[in-house]
């Protein structure tokens, strides 16, 4: 039986990384006592759980595993902010690694706002390259959210550190691009590059919103990122539209 207390065990658990947890369990599976059996059972559910995420991102690399063998950098595309009433439509062009080892991509709206800042931070680090794409209110509402967001798309290609040899978009079929393109249904569920940038995407615009909200305090950005909200809307219809609404956008409402 172990010498140690099985609150140092505890502690032992709780301060291991992920790669140490095998040896862990190893070390104290034959201890004997429920306490740290009890450790040991929470230690085999992680590590079960690492091992069930690590075959969903195996399958999410499906489709760059298969263009892979021909490209050697790839490009996913994904926007976001079509549907706001304020602020810009947000698009970023990932570039992911082969050897991509990042956990726990998936579309961004599946993820909650801490776990999208973690992986943001994360993709940053370990991407060939990022690169995003801003088009404002006002370009929206001059050319249309459909032509914004690929006008955003080809700014994000433009800006991208090494040039995709092929793209895999959300959805879309970006036009004015050379590059050729895959369109993939729910890409950002299906793709880990498209997830990745939909994770990006995400992240800028959110930010974006949030220091807006500072300058324009009334409506509330930070918490509605610019959607219509029904708070947001009482706020359009008592205060009038501010600097960046979308004039095509909120005719219902002012």
């Amino acid at each position: 039986m172990s010498e140690k207390k099985i609150s140092e065990i505890q502690k032992e658990y709780k301060d291991a990384s992920i790669d140490f947890l095998p040896d862990f369990i190893e070390e104290y599976i034959n201890d004997g006592r429920p306490g740290v059996s009890k450790i040991i059972g929470q230690a085999q559910k992680k590590m079960e759980k690492l091992r069930l995420e690590r075959e969903r991102i195996e399958k999410l690399k499906e489709f760059e595993k298969k263009y892979w063998e021909k490209y050697d950098y790839i490009g996913g595309i994904d926007e976001v902010g079509r549907g706001p009433l304020a602020g810009p439509v947000v698009t970023a062009c990932v570039v992911l690694p082969k050897d991509c080892d990042i956990l726990y991509i998936n579309d961004s709206k599946k993820l909650t706002a801490a776990k999208r800042e973690e992986l943001y931070d994360e993709i940053m680090e370990k991407a060939v390259s990022v690169s995003i794409g801003v088009v404002s209110e006002n370009r929206i509402d001059e050319i249309n959210i459909l032509q914004a967001t690929y006008e955003a798309m080809r700014q994000a290609i433009k800006e991208s550190k090494v040039q995709p040899q092929l793209l895999l978009n959300d959805a879309v079929t970006i036009p004015e691009v050379d590059i050729p393109q895959v369109a993939i249904i729910k890409g950002d569920a299906k793709s880990i590059s498209i997830g990745a940038a939909s994770i990006i995407a995400k992240v800028t615009r959110d930010r974006m919103m949030v220091d807006y909200d500072k300058i324009y305090p009334e409506y509330n950005f930070a918490s509605n990122k610019g959607y219509g909200s029904a708070e947001h809307i009482a706020a359009l219809k008592e205060n009038g539209p501010c600097p960046i609404h979308r004039k095509s956008f909120i005719g219902n409402f002012v």
